[in-house]
């Protein structure tokens, strides 16, 4: 499967909403973080962003708007090889996964 090439298409009301929440993400987690830079806000702060915002469910909703797109359009042989690829993903929690802490690269 050459996915430089291959295209997907999705209905436009429904990029808009994925594209809204993860922009809501992207500049919260960017403010919050500059927060936590200065002393202003700590892990709670966050941790109250993530469950005031339900924004685990929310990923999760758009997670499920970009496969369901994928399921519909592609193969299932290529949808099994996307699955593989995002199984290789790091993880929070599990061992493979490099802990915030001991991640020294950013």
């Amino acid at each position: 499967m050459d996915m430089s090439s291959g295209e997907i298409r999705m209905p436009l009301s429904e990029v808009v909403a994925v594209l809204q929440d993860l922009n809501e993400f992207v500049v919260s987690l960017d403010r919050l973080g500059s927060r936590q830079a200065s002393g202003t806000a700590d892990d709670y702060t966050v941790g109250r962003f993530i469950a005031d915002w339900d924004v685990a469910r929310r990923l999760a909703d758009a997670r499920r708007v970009i496969s369901v797109a994928l399921d519909a359009q592609l193969s299932e042989e290529d949808n099994a090889k996307i699955d593989a690829l995002c199984d290789q993903g790091r993880f929070y929690g599990t061992d493979g996964a490099i802990s915030p802490s001991t991640d020294r690269s950013s």
